[in-house]
């Protein structure tokens, strides 16, 4: 009986560590929060309970979608405009060295500087949050498509140049397979950033949203409410990770036995 214990836990451990740990940080969670007032620290089981309240009301459901929403339209309109232009730019350095200073220029703008700019631009409705969101997630989709698209061996290049190989055919055949890697690694990190820029956004200018809900339940000091905000932001991102990585998956079967 033991040694099937044993066997079972050696097997399946890494599934099991996972809900252990979140028992684990609950559980401490409650304890530290028995030394604060609940207004600083409230415990899980405070939690719990606005969770419950805020989800029965469908007010949450109601923020979820939007922030989920926005960090969604703009993660595609950022991927849209980065991905092709960093196949155009791995194939162009001059033109990537002229564009540099200006890309890494507007990188290196705090998104919490730029939003409430692109609100008054805007206004308070969907298409700002949507901009600030798809301009987090521009980024870091751009850098790791240039990465990727560059670490197509040119051996392989020349060999399918040698072969008579089209554009067309060297570009899906050969070019996009070797950058998927890359790619989708950028894509993982775009989309959870996506997800930051849609909460700044709202915070610097909305009705509606996660972001929205933190700013009022910190006007009230609601604490609890600003937890239940950043659990549904954690399960959001969490989510859309998984979306991403099973996208990955399904894009790039010979990956599989990896």
């Amino acid at each position: 009986m033991a040694n099937r214990l044993f066997a079972f836990l050696r097997r399946y451990y890494e599934y099991l560590l996972m809900p252990l740990g979140l028992l684990i940080f609950v559980g401490l969670w409650q304890l530290v929060a028995g030394f604060y007032p609940a207004f600083i620290l409230p415990g899980p089981s405070r939690v719990g309970t606005r969770l419950m309240e805020y989800m029965a009301n469908g007010m949450l459901r109601q923020h979820f979608i939007t922030t989920g929403y926005e960090s969604i339209a703009g993660f595609v309109m950022g991927g849209l405009l980065a991905l092709p232009l960093s196949y155009f730019l791995s194939r162009h350095p001059f033109v990537e060295r002229c564009l540099t200073p200006y890309i890494v220029g507007v990188q290196a703008i705090p998104i919490v500087a730029l939003a409430p700019l692109l609100v008054i631009w805007f206004g308070f409705g969907l298409s700002s949050k949507i901009l600030v969101s798809g301009l987090v997630a521009f980024f870091p989709i751009l850098t790791n498509g240039i990465m990727g698209f560059r670490s197509t061996d040119p051996r392989l290049l020349e060999l399918m140049a040698i072969m008579g190989a089209k554009r067309k055919q060297i570009f899906f055949k050969l070019e996009l397979p070797s950058a998927l890697p890359v790619i989708c690694g950028g894509l993982k990190l775009g989309i959870t950033l996506a997800v930051i820029g849609a909460v700044v956004g709202e915070f610097a200018g909305s009705g509606r949203g996660l972001g929205y809900l933190v700013n009022a339940a910190r006007g009230s000091f609601d604490t609890p409410l600003i937890f239940v905000a950043l659990i549904a932001l954690a399960l959001l991102g969490i989510g859309f990770y998984i979306l991403i990585a099973w996208f990955e998956y399904w894009l790039m079967p010979w990956r599989r036995r990896e």
